[in-house]
């Protein structure tokens, strides 16, 4: 019999997983607007900000809204690759959502932290 699988405390994800900030970004159009865009809205997690890991997905701030066939072909060809053949700069457009987002902010101010800078 197989030895059951050790359980994480689920502690890394504090202050990483905004549920009602991924259901705000996948209310917006799809990031690559126009021809070839099918399926329902996404929130793709962005690489290169600096808050994964291997294995581990970015934090939520960093999310773009993608149709199911863009996020499919994010990760079929690479996102440095795809961000290019689409000329989109994936992570100033998820820090523009971040400043946006009102459930950032309220989680922002209820940490003490102000919302008026261009931080994200």
């Amino acid at each position: 019999m197989l030895a059951r699988r050790h359980r994480n405390s689920g502690r890394q994800n504090v202050g990483r997983r905004f549920a009602s900030h991924l259901a705000w970004v996948r209310g917006h159009v799809c990031a690559v607007e126009g021809a070839g865009c099918g399926g329902k809205i996404e929130a793709a997690h962005v690489e290169g900000s600096g808050t994964g890991g291997m294995g581990m997905k970015a934090d939520d701030v960093y999310t773009i809204p993608l149709c199911h066939d863009h996020h499919a072909e994010r990760h079929r060809i690479g996102w440095r690759t795809f961000d290019k053949a689409h000329g989109l700069d994936a992570l100033a457009l998820a820090k523009s959502l971040a400043r946006q987002s009102p459930s950032l902010q309220r989680a922002a101010m209820a940490a003490g932290y102000s919302v008026e800078g261009d931080e994200a």
